[in-house]
């Protein structure tokens, strides 16, 4: 089956910047990656390249800064009470913390800790950087109707939400 609207695609990745420096990697977990194609679970440029490849298929793509994860946005800096952030524990400076936002869980980067808030770059860590993947694409199926009427692939435990 190829790879189209409505599969379900299994796939390990390494993630690296346009200097071979490792982001990350799924290959020292065990399951690979799931996504539902076509519904928006993968950056644009990945997504696009992933679009009629089979199980077996290996390749490697260069995505755009544009069609990851944009551009940075220098203003988008905000103070953030330490209290809001204490699921995250103990903060350090360049550590990823996950916030609430109006427009959902979103990625920020701590930039300054002080006694009572801390700033935090609401751009993704990846922002403003082109990408390097390095695909290996384990299987292809097509999407139950819960995955599609959820949006999203469900493991082998099926619906766990």
């Amino acid at each position: 089956m190829k790879i189209e609207t409505n599969a379900v695609v299994a796939f390990h990745y390494t993630l690296s910047d346009l200097d071979g420096n490792e982001i990350e990697t799924s290959r020292t977990r065990a399951a690979p990656q799931l996504y539902l194609h076509g519904h928006k679970g993968l950056i644009p440029g990945l997504e696009t390249a992933m679009e009629g490849k089979s199980a077996g298929d290996q390749f490697d793509v260069t995505v755009a800064m544009e069609l990851a994860y944009g551009p940075r946005v220098e203003d988008r800096v905000q103070r953030v009470p330490l209290k809001r952030l204490a699921k995250a524990g103990k903060l350090t400076v360049g550590q990823w913390v996950q916030v609430q936002s109006e427009q959902g869980t979103q990625v920020a980067v701590v930039k300054k800790i002080g006694m009572t808030v801390a700033d935090l770059d609401l751009n993704h860590p990846l922002a403003g950087k082109a990408l390097k993947f390095a695909i290996d694409i384990k299987d292809v199926r097509a999407a139950t109707e819960d995955e599609i009427k959820h949006g999203h692939a469900h493991g082998d435990g099926g619906v766990a939400h």
